[in-house]
This record gives C-alpha cells, sequence and structure tokens, in this order.
C-alpha cells in the first residue's frame, strides 16, 4: 500500500454528559494513501460520523478527543488552532450528512463557495471577486449542475435534495483539497440521484487526484466505490481489508453477519437473515466483544476478553477471537 497521506492511530473520541461519560470511538486505526477510496461502514451509532468530525476537530466542547490523526507527517490534534484553520477546507474538506442543514439558508450558492476560496485563496492567489464568479460557475458545471449562472444567485431552498448535495461537493472542492470526508452522501436521495453522486465523487476523485473517506452503512456503496473498507461496530474497528478481500473472506463474524443480510442478487425471493438483538449502549463498558451478545460464533472468552486487533492476511486484519471459524463467502 501507498505511503498514507492520512494516519489516524489509536482516536479515541469521549463525551462528557450530565449523565456520565460516553465513549463514542474507541482507538481506532485508519489510513488513506492519496488518490485511494477507502469506505467507513457500519450501523448507525457506530461512531462513523464521529470519527470523521474528529479528524478535523468539528465536535461540540463536551467532547475529549485523544490520540493521533497525521496528516502529511502533522499532527491535526496538537495543531494550533490557526494552522488548524488553514487545512480545514483547502487540504481536508468535508462533505456533511444532509446538505439543506450543513448549507446556510440565507446566503446565495455562489456566495456560499466564494467565501472558501475568499479564505483559501484570496490574498495568496490574489483572486479578484470576477475570476472567483468564474471559478464558482465551473464548480457548478463540473458537478452537474445546469444553468450554473443562474443557479449561483438562488437559495439553497430553490435546490432539489440532490442538487443541494452537488451543490455541497462544490463548495467542498472549491479549494481543491488533496482529501475529501464524505458523511453519507447519498442519504435520503432516491436510487438514482445516489448513483448519481457516487459517480460523481470517484470521477472527480480520479480527475483531481484526490482522496476520499467515505462514510456509509451500505455495503453496496462501498462495493461500488471503495478500495479498502473498515468495518466499525460500538466505537470500535472491527475489521479492515481490501474490498474484494473482505467480501470474499470477512475476518470478523459482525463483518460476515452484515454481508449474510444482503439480499442475493439475482437468487429466488428469500427470507432475510437479519442480525438479531440490538448495538450496546456505549455509555455502558463492556470488557469483551460488543458483538459477543448477537454473534452466531460467540466463545465464552468473548464476553470476558476484547479481542486484539491482528493482521491476518496481507492489508487484510479483524478484531475477532472466531476469525478462523468464519467461512468464505459464495461468489
Amino acid at each position: 500500500m501507498s505511503v498514507p497521506i492520512l494516519d489516524v492511530r489509536g482516536l479515541d473520541v469521549v463525551f462528557r454528559t450530565g449523565r456520565g461519560a460516553v465513549h463514542a470511538v474507541d482507538g481506532v486505526d485508519i489510513t488513506v494513501a492519496a488518490g485511494e477510496v477507502v469506505g467507513l461502514v457500519g450501523e448507525s451509532g457506530s461512531g462513523k460520523s464521529v470519527t470523521l468530525r474528529a479528524i478535523l476537530r468539528l465536535l461540540h466542547e463536551n467532547a475529549e478527543i485523544g490520540g493521533r490523526v497525521l496528516w502529511r507527517g502533522e499532527d491535526l490534534l496538537a495543531m494550533p488552532a490557526e494552522r488548524l484553520r488553514s487545512v480545514r477546507g483547502r487540504e481536508i474538506a468535508v462533505v456533511f450528512q444532509e446538505p439543506m442543514s450543513a448549507l446556510n439558508p440565507v446566503l446565495p450558492i455562489g456566495l456560499q463557495i466564494d467565501e472558501v476560496m475568499a479564505a483559501h485563496f484570496g490574498r495568496s492567489r490574489e483572486m479578484s471577486r470576477a475570476a472567483r464568479r468564474a471559478r464558482a460557475l465551473e464548480l457548478l458545471d463540473l458537478v452537474g449542475i445546469a444553468s450554473a449562472a443562474e443557479r449561483l444567485d438562488q437559495y439553497p431552498h430553490e435546490f432539489s435534495g440532490g442538487m443541494r448535495q452537488r451543490a455541497m461537493i462544490a463548495i467542498a472542492l472549491a479549494a481543491e483539497p488533496a482529501l475529501l470526508l464524505a458523511d453519507e452522501p447519498t442519504t435520503a436521495l432516491d436510487v438514482t440521484i445516489q448513483d448519481q453522486i457516487l459517480k460523481l465523487l470517484l470521477r472527480l476523485g480520479r480527475e483531481l487526484e484526490m482522496a476520499l473517506l467515505l462514510v456509509t452503512h451500505d455495503f453496496g456503496v462501498v462495493a461500488e466505490t471503495c478500495d479498502r473498507v473498515a468495518v466499525m461496530y460500538a466505537g470500535r474497528l472491527c475489521e479492515v481489508g481490501g474490498v474484494a478481500d473482505v467480501f470474499r473472506r470477512p475476518l470478523h463474524a459482525y463483518t460476515a453477519a452484515l454481508l449474510g443480510s444482503i439480499p442475493g442478487e439475482g437468487l429466488a425471493r428469500s427470507m432475510l437473515t437479519p442480525i438479531p438483538g440490538q448495538p450496546p449502549r456505549i455509555d455502558r463498558p463492556f470488557p469483551g466483544c460488543a458483538f459477543a451478545p448477537r454473534c452466531a460464533y460467540v466463545e465464552p472468552r468473548c464476553h470476558d476478553e476484547r479481542p486484539p486487533f491482528t493482521t491476518l492476511a496481507p492489508d487484510h486484519g479483524s478484531a475477532c477471537h472466531a476469525s478462523a471459524r468464519l467461512p468464505e463467502r459464495a461468489q
């Protein structure tokens, strides 16, 4: 694997609340190489979005972030605020989960794109307002929004859901970042628009030589878009590996259960295989494997002994006591 431009090591996030500490992210390690697409997948509440926001310290004041987040050798968690502001949006950009709440409802889309360029390029490149407007038009064309000149002066409520998502991507690309953090960019969109957005992100990544860390709960999205995948459960990483390897030979019981619950293409209609039970409450400590109460391969030690993350194949590892007993999946 290429040398990573983003290297997350031992990332911890604890929220201090009136009811006690909530350990939302627990010892997460993720790397992303230049031009690579990495998927971060898991059920709702597994810690995916918190992990993404913690990378750029975009969490509330009651969040305590530990570990290291190395961006081209610099630790973002130890970086002075002024330097971090120059990285946010310029070197690392974010597409948030819900564009209607992420976009400013009282500013035209063109002005919201202009703000990013003015903040990062206004002085260094001496970009005039006219030059920034021309670039904003190029960006709307790039993300596939028709009648860009007219759309620049419109407000978010005048855009459809798919167009708002495209506008969010245009804003994120305005400063030409090297890494895009995309937090479920296709949520609440119909399947046709989802496909368009995913293809757009992949095409832009290739054209702009941009890496992508994609948060999703959909293994179908991972299969179509990602080079590698990291699976999360209850704030911890379960499994990391190349997409083809993980789909063919999952090494964690949770990954195997997720893949087993996906309907098979071209097969006769049959009952789906659900995962029984519910994820654990992360405000309560669990000494062993968090998935143990729901696991079909559970062993006595799973309840008391936390499985270490172990590399079991080249660039493919997991944290599961039952890895050796998991079957290969039919292709």
